[in-house]
């Protein structure tokens, strides 16, 4: 068994495809199939349940899924460790977060990092925000941008570096007359003035995550139960369909003070006001150890 076997494998692991996974390793299909029948065969177990059309951990993977991310860290560290110029670190780390942090907080955080780091790649994957510590504590991901939640995972540190406040947002005036078809579509465009109008309120809200946590209690400490007009995924699909007039949302104001669509949106002030987001870089404590990861998370913490 070697290093690239355990990448391999990582990579088939998280994928769960053998092109994209084959790709992602720079290597062909047919390699890659040859590398992960020689692991199992070394191992002495199926590793995975493969057909035409799925892969599948099986149960026998699972356990070592978990033996070859840490393997493959403490490798990490002690090739690192080894080296007579600290300095000159090299390799890869894989950070994730919204399309929206990548604008506004990613992009200062890359300039100094590449500046101080040139040797280190960042592989970045975006996406719903809610997903992000879920997929650090995972083993997806290295590092993440992500908002902290109530109670973290055990193993998760965090360290902010903005704040922003979760906001409930209306379309503007000039979007008035798509509203036809919206029950109450006045309703959209002047402070709710009471119970009943909140209830009639048609509400655009996250599947799930801290924002939703948080508009579901405040529901219910006003004793209504908001009307569901739509369930998304992802904050800047809400302030889409918030600016065609199709209902209430509620986001993270950093989110639309970096949309194309800001203007054609305006905040409801209300009372008490949504805790904000605390954002920040989440990483596993354990994979501070990782030279790689410390570096990012120094610059991080540095802001």
């Amino acid at each position: 068994m070697n290093v690239r076997s355990l990448a391999h494998f990582l990579a088939l692991a998280n994928h769960l495809h053998f092109g994209q996974a084959s790709v992602a390793c720079n290597i062909s299909i047919s390699a890659l199939s040859r590398s992960i029948r020689q692991l199992e065969a070394e191992v002495g177990v199926r590793l995975f349940d493969r057909d035409n059309r799925a892969v599948a951990l099986t149960h026998k993977g699972q356990q070592f899924l978990q033996y070859a991310k840490t393997a493959t860290l403490q490798w990490r560290a002690i090739c690192h460790e080894l080296k007579d110029d600290h300095d000159d670190l090299q390799g890869e780390i894989s950070l994730y977060c919204s399309v929206t942090a990548s604008h506004s907080i990613l992009f200062d955080l890359l300039n100094r990092f590449r500046s101080d780091y040139p040797g280190i790649e960042i592989k970045l994957h975006t996406g719903d925000p809610e997903l992000a510590i879920s997929r650090v504590v995972a083993g997806h991901e290295e590092i993440a941008i992500a908002a902290l939640p109530d109670s973290p995972p055990r193993g998760v540190v965090f360290s902010g570096i903005t704040k922003s406040p979760l906001v409930f947002i209306t379309a503007s005036e000039t979007e008035k007359s798509v509203l036809g078809s919206v029950p109450k579509a006045n309703a959209l465009y002047n402070q709710p003035r009471d119970k009943q109008d909140w209830a009639e309120m048609p509400m655009i809200l996250s599947e799930g995550g801290i924002a939703r946590t948080r508009v579901n209690k405040w529901f219910r400490d006003l004793g209504v139960t908001p009307r569901i007009y739509a369930q998304v995924a992802g904050n800047e699909a809400i302030v889409s369909m918030v600016s065609l007039g199709l209902g209430v949302g509620v986001v993270p104001k950093i989110v639309l003070d970096n949309s194309l669509l800001a203007d054609k949106i305006r905040i409801i002030n209300v009372k008490p006001e949504l805790a904000p987001y605390n954002v920040g870089l989440v990483v596993l404590k354990k994979n501070l150890d990782n030279p790689l990861v410390n570096s990012f998370w120094q610059i991080g913490t540095s802001s």
